[in-house]
């Protein structure tokens, strides 16, 4: 009998070793705010469904798709569809979207002014320099009043596409990352939400004018069209769309971000 009960005991832990040894790496590439903090919500969640989450943090909105396009991580969260697809068209990638977890509504902050009415005839701007980021920014000044673009649908407009400018506004264009950097430096910046959060804005106070929260910018899951039925990216989507994600983004970022599914 004692026999029997070593070798049943040897046995589970064999079992359990071999669970461990099969858990399914998946490895995911993001932003520190709010993604890599929504993978650390949901990686115990995974870690019970035999999914061992791989969180690589990125400060640059380049090496997650492109370290994704190369094979060397399965999955990004980070980016919204409009930044994708031109992400896609410049690169010749062909990253494709598994899911929507949030918005992020875009905002303008000013270390200068208090209101957006006191901007100053020629006041400097700054904005995101990549095309997509810098279009939406473009069209939140365009909402705003302060400009008119040929078309004022254009997901990829430039300032070149400014056919009025009545305050003759300056645009200064930069990478994303370092817009909160530079508030002190210029009059009005268009800062993405995740960086304005790093930077300890708060978009629902801080940020002069704001996109609403029917925003078509919905942050997303990223991988490649190999992985994209990949029961584990699919485990992802799935806790990153649950319920209690929900309530953590309600709780935790009070409107400064709001879920897209």
């Amino acid at each position: 009998m004692f026999l029997k009960k070593i070798v049943s005991a040897a046995a589970l832990v064999a079992l359990l070793g071999s669970a461990a040894v099969h858990a399914e790496k998946l490895s995911v590439a993001a932003t520190p705010v709010p993604h890599a903090e929504l993978l650390e919500l949901v990686k115990p969640v995974l870690a019970k469904e035999g999914v061992e989450l791989d969180i690589k943090v990125f400060t640059d909105y380049v090496q997650p798709n492109q370290q994704v396009a190369d094979g060397n991580i399965d999955v990004n969260f980070f980016q919204h569809q409009p930044y994708l697809d031109s992400f896609n068209k410049e690169h010749k990638t062909k990253l494709v979207t598994v899911g929507l977890v949030h918005v992020e509504p875009f905002g303008a902050y000013s270390d200068k002014i208090k209101d957006v009415k006191d901007l100053k005839e020629g006041a400097l701007v700054a904005l995101p320099n990549d095309p997509s980021n810098g279009a939406r920014a473009l069209l939140l000044l365009q909402k705003q009043g302060l400009i008119k673009l040929a078309d004022p649908s254009n997901i990829l407009a430039t300032s070149r596409d400014i056919v009025e400018n009545p305050k003759k506004l300056k645009f200064h264009e930069l990478e994303a990352a370092t817009l909160p950097r530079v508030l002190p430096d210029v009059d009005l910046a268009l800062i993405n939400t995740n960086y304005a959060l790093e930077a300890g804005l708060n978009p629902v106070k801080d940020a002069l004018f704001i996109e609403g929260a029917d925003s078509p910018y919905a942050n997303i899951v990223v991988t490649t069209e190999a992985k994209k039925d990949d029961p584990a990216v699919k485990k992802l989507v799935q806790a990153l769309n649950s319920d209690a994600t929900r309530k953590f983004i309600e709780e935790k970022y009070k409107g400064a971000i709001v879920p897209a599914f």
